[in-house]
């Protein structure tokens, strides 16, 4: 990895500026961004530090119940924040999950939902989709932590952890660079995770998260967070689930490890669920029902079998 100058802006329009030149990217705790640049998959000619902008590091809730979290939020302080803790356990419970004490520490969750897949291949330069190639090699080599649902190209699982809980509460991003604002939901920031060469988001050159918006209506109501991993500690999902049945009776059922973005159980299912009455012959079905149109690869096909498990977990826990 060769140096590069760092940036500390003291306004965000600085930092929007700035960011337009040549070979300057955004950093927060670095945890992700200095690894892919020892390993030579992104390069930088100048770093700009996001953490210390205006209110980059609050949590607020406005008046009508919405909540605000800015981009350079600590992960430690996501999983311990009171606000979070009381209207939103399932992202508290998600943060604390995340890696490693140091890593919850540095880590932002603007970065934490922009980090790049722990495939071994990527990681490695492999020649891939995602590193200027074609195809997957996982499909026909190693992948057994790779994920089950075809979405795209790559058959990389997603990392992060915070995601498949805010796709659940149904959170959206705010970006900004210097052509403008635009806020997206998270399903819209992953919808073609698997496809994009160049990340696994929708967010664009120049643009930056600024806050993740939680919406009232998602507060509260019975919320559960389940992660299965190989090791006890300080490792990536290899299924995770969040539910929630929101206090006005809609279910969302998230499932994490299985595709190249968090990945929305079908809506039927949901609807299934929400609708309650539920025996354990039932849930086994609905559980099985969604992971119909699975399609693991040889060496993930246990995967399904968790997935289904943890699916179970949850719909026993948010059933009314």
């Amino acid at each position: 990895m060769s140096g590069f100058r760092y940036h500390r802006p003291a306004s965000l329009d600085e930092a929007l500026t700035a960011l337009t030149r040549p070979g300057v990217r955004p950093i927060g705790g670095g945890t992700d961004l200095v690894p892919t640049l020892e390993e030579g998959l992104v390069t930088a000619a100048e770093v700009v530090d996001l953490r210390f902008l205006p209110g980059a590091r609050t949590i607020t809730r406005d008046d009508d119940g919405t909540t605000r979290i800015g981009a350079g939020v600590r992960i430690a302080d996501l999983a311990t924040d009171p606000l979070i803790r009381s209207a939103y356990p399932m992202l508290a419970d998600a943060a604390a999950a995340v890696g490693s004490p140091a890593l919850r520490s540095m880590g932002t969750i603007a970065g934490n939902l922009q980090q790049r897949p722990r495939c071994w291949y990527f990681r490695r330069g492999v020649s891939c989709h995602k590193t200027g190639g074609h195809g997957c090699p996982a499909v026909g080599g190693e992948h057994p932590y790779h994920g089950i649902m075809d979405t795209g190209i790559c058959r990389t699982a997603h990392p992060s952890d915070p995601a498949v809980a805010l796709e659940a509460l149904d959170a959206q991003v705010v970006l900004r660079s210097s052509a403008g604002t635009r806020q997206i939901s998270l399903t819209e920031c992953f919808a073609e995770a698997a496809d994009r060469p160049e990340g696994e988001t929708a967010i664009r050159d120049g643009e930056v998260i600024t806050e993740v918006v939680l919406p009232a209506a998602s507060a509260g109501g019975t919320q559960h967070w389940e992660k299965l991993t190989q090791r006890g500690a300080f490792d990536f999902a290899l299924v995770s689930c969040a539910a929630v049945r929101r206090t006005d009776g809609a279910v969302r059922l998230v499932l994490g490890g299985v595709a190249a973005g968090p990945w929305r159980v079908p809506h039927s299912i949901e609807e299934d669920v929400g609708s309650g009455g539920l025996d354990d012959d039932s849930i086994d079905a609905l559980a099985a029902r969604a992971l119909y149109d699975a399609a693991p690869l040889p060496g993930t096909a246990y995967k399904v079998r968790m997935a289904e498990s943890v699916l179970r977990h949850a719909m026993r826990a948010i059933a009314p």
